[in-house]
């Protein structure tokens, strides 16, 4: 594992070891799916149907083919009855997530500064600000 230098590592943005990606971490996501999976165990139809799931997903990991893999999760996602993988984060996070993550962009853009300057997106949309109708 990297070392991760952000304030709040369990939900942060940094750099691969080779400085060529991004790595989003979002521990929050992987514990919600286990509680989602654990509480819907505790019904014994539906646990059958996630056995059922894990077993095909289980077998397919030994040799997957393109898509496969994805449908699989999908199903043992439907099977237990998961929301989409996604969280919450208020405003303060979100300022730090993007500290990181120009951060991030700074060092991997090293090479192209250029294509990893921030642009201003404000001064790119047409009558911005004149009342104009879209």
């Amino acid at each position: 594992m990297t070392d991760n230098p952000s304030s709040e590592p369990q939900l942060s943005i940094r750099l691969d070891p080779a400085w060529f990606a991004g790595i989003f971490r979002a521990d929050a996501i992987r514990r919600d799916t286990l509680v989602t999976l654990v509480a819907a165990w505790g019904d014994d139809d539906v646990r059958e149907d996630i056995i059922c799931q894990l077993d095909a997903l289980a077998e397919a990991v030994q040799s997957p083919r393109e898509g496969e893999l994805d449908h699989l999760v999908d199903a043992v996602e439907g099977a237990a009855g998961m929301d989409d993988a996604e969280i919450r984060i208020d405003l303060a996070r979100m300022l730090r997530l993007r500290s990181e993550l120009d951060d991030a962009i700074e060092r991997a853009g090293r090479f192209n500064p250029k294509a990893a300057a921030r642009p201003v997106l404000l001064s790119k949309v047409p009558n911005q600000g004149r009342g104009a109708a879209a």
